[in-house]
């Protein structure tokens, strides 16, 4: 099996392409190529391009669980990435068909850099979801073992729980985004964020990946994190999101839709030798 792997800011990703592999993968072949040890190792996997009907290019983004997740940002910035590098593309805008909508991308000169316009953020509970009545899920309490904190919850085509809090550390969203991301309040589970304001045009996340783990870096969660920064009144429209693995540039429009530019590295590419499917995880 044909791989290629890239990263984004230390999210990394294996982008496969389902024409060189002739067949789909199985829940627990996608586990074994993400493990760490045992693997080749990765926070999911780009499985495109494939046929669409909405847009030139479908991807699907599969988490290391097994589970497929709506969009990444990170992860459409490799996939574009990928398409620039094999030639599908060029430095022209194109589009991305993904279970969580259709996306633009725009690979720099440079091949480096790319833009994704990652579509509108939405803060109601029936397009994240979030159960109980229908709302703006804005500056609601959640208690976490010892703790409670405020949260707003935003989609920007998968679920966020963004937590604005004083002090940031990983161990804060190691001991916390588990339970939050299972919370019985979130029926798709969620991805979730832990936000500080810095100043009105930079903030810090820490993020806990729903069926990923603790993250370097998410696109999607810079995306939700910047603009329930915006929402709250505590930023204003150009964003700089501040992550353990480097930074995301956002811009947030009257509308919240998603303006996100950012970096991408191509790390190398291999073959999977069949032996490695011999081994139980």
């Amino acid at each position: 099996m044909k791989f290629y792997k890239y990263h984004g800011l230390g999210n990394d990703y294996i982008v496969m392409n389902p024409a060189e592999i002739g067949r789909k993968l199985t829940p627990d072949e996608i586990k074994l190529i993400c493990h760490r040890h045992y693997g080749i190792g990765s926070d999911g996997i780009l499985w495109g391009p494939s046929p669409s009907n909405a847009a030139p290019f479908r991807l699907q983004i599969f988490n290391p669980d097994g589970s497929e997740a709506e969009k990444s940002g990170n992860g459409l910035r490799i996939f574009s990435k990928y398409l620039y590098d094999h030639g599908f593309v060029q430095n022209a805008p194109f589009k991305i068909d993904t279970l969580g909508g259709v996306v633009t991308a725009r690979v720099h000169a440079d091949g480096r850099m790319i833009d994704v316009e990652m579509g509108r953020v939405s803060f109601h509970s029936g397009d994240i979801p979030v159960a109980g009545p229908p709302r703006e899920v804005i500056n609601e309490s959640i208690v976490v073992q010892d703790r409670t904190f405020t949260f707003c919850a935003a989609t920007i085509g998968n679920p966020h729980c963004v937590l604005p809090v004083d002090e940031l550390s990983e161990a804060l969203a190691r001991s916390y985004g588990p339970h939050i991301e299972t919370d019985s309040r979130f029926p798709n589970r969620t991805n979730v964020q832990f936000l500080k304001t810095l100043d009105r045009n930079n903030i810090q996340i820490e993020i806990w990946e729903r069926g990923a783990g603790y993250t370097l870096a998410s696109g999607s969660s810079s995306s939700a994190a910047a603009a329930v920064a915006h929402k709250l009144g505590l930023c204003d429209d150009e964003i700089t999101v501040h992550m353990p693995g480097g930074e995301l540039k956002i811009t947030v429009g009257d509308d919240y839709a998603i303006d996100m530019t950012g970096p991408v590295i191509h790390i190398g590419e291999g073959v999977i030798d069949a032996d490695m499917f011999t081994q139980p995880i």
